[in-house]
C-alpha cells in the first residue's frame, strides 16, 4: 500500500466531520469517494493535503505523515490536490497557471518537458496557452487545474469534484482525462465525486462516505451493483 489511513477523526468546531475513517489506496489504483453533500468527503481530501487538521488518526504517503507539516512539504513527497472550482488563478494565461505548478521544481528543462506533456494530454490547452484562464470554458479550466497539478511530478492525486458543474459531454471528457492521466502517469487517485456512477465507472475500487463515516468499501464493479448502493447514492 503507498497511502495508508487509520482511524482518521476531524472536526470543525464542534462538528464531527470524519469519525474513524480507515483505507488504503494502492499503487496505480483509483479510488472513487462517493457520498450525499455533508458526507465529509472534501474535508478528507483537504486533510489528506495539509489544508485541514485531523483531531485523532493517522495518514501516510508512501511513509511521509499527511498529518503534520504544511501543504508544500507534501508537494515535495509526490502529494497533489486539486480542489473543488479553485485551483486556477483567472488573471494569468494558461500557460502562466502551469509554470506555477512547478515552482519548487529547478530543473527547468525537466519542467519544459512536463508542459510539453500536458499539452499532448489536453491539446486544447495548448491553443490557448496564451489566453488568460478567465476566458475558457468550465471545461478548460477543469483540464488547466489537472495539468497545473501534474505540473509537480506527482505521484498521488487527489481530486475533488471535477465534474462539478459541467455538461454532461465534458463530464465524459473530464473522466476520460483522469484515467488517461493515472495510466499515463501511474498515478494513485483519490477521486471524489458527486457524479457517483461516472466516478465509480473509471475506478478500481471505492467508499462510501456518510456523515463522516464510512458506509462501504469494494471494487468499484461491486459497489456499482450493490443494491443499497445504487438505491442511496446512483438512483435507481
Amino acid at each position: 500500500m503507498t497511502l495508508h489511513v487509520e482511524n482518521l477523526t476531524v472536526h470543525h468546531g464542534a462538528i464531527q466531520a470524519l469519525t474513524q475513517v480507515s483505507f488504503d489506496v494502492k499503487v496505480g489504483e483509483l479510488t472513487a469517494v462517493i457520498g450525499s453533500n455533508g458526507a465529509g468527503k472534501s474535508t478528507l481530501l483537504r486533510t489528506l493535503s495539509g489544508l485541514k487538521s485531523a483531531t485523532t488518526g493517522s495518514a501516510a504517503w508512501k511513509g511521509h505523515n499527511l498529518l503534520h507539516g504544511k501543504a508544500e512539504s507534501h508537494v515535495r513527497h509526490g502529494v497533489a490536490h486539486v480542489s473543488e472550482g479553485k485551483s486556477v488563478i483567472p488573471e494569468l494565461t494558461v500557460e502562466e497557471n502551469l509554470d506555477l505548478g512547478a515552482l519548487w521544481r529547478r530543473n527547468k528543462s525537466e519542467s519544459a518537458s512536463s508542459k510539453r506533456e500536458i499539452f499532448e494530454l489536453f491539446p486544447r490547452l495548448e491553443e490557448r496557452r496564451k489566453q488568460t484562464t478567465e476566458t475558457l470554458s468550465g471545461g478548460e479550466r477543469q483540464m488547466l487545474a489537472i495539468g497545473r497539478a501534474l505540473m509537480s511530478k506527482p505521484e498521488l492525486l487527489l481530486l475533488d469534484e471535477p465534474s462539478l458543474g459541467l455538461a454532461p459531454l465534458l463530464v465524459k471528457q473530464i473522466f476520460e482525462s483522469i484515467v488517461n492521466v493515472t495510466k499515463q502517469y501511474g498515478l494513485s487517485v483519490v477521486l471524489v465525486e458527486q457524479n457517483a456512477m461516472g466516478a465509480l465507472n473509471i475506478a478500481d475500487s471505492g467508499i462510501v462516505l456518510n456523515l463522516g463515516s464510512i458506509a462501504t468499501t469494494g471494487s468499484a464493479q461491486d459497489l456499482a451493483s450493490n443494491p443499497a448502493v445504487r438505491a442511496a447514492y446512483l438512483g435507481y
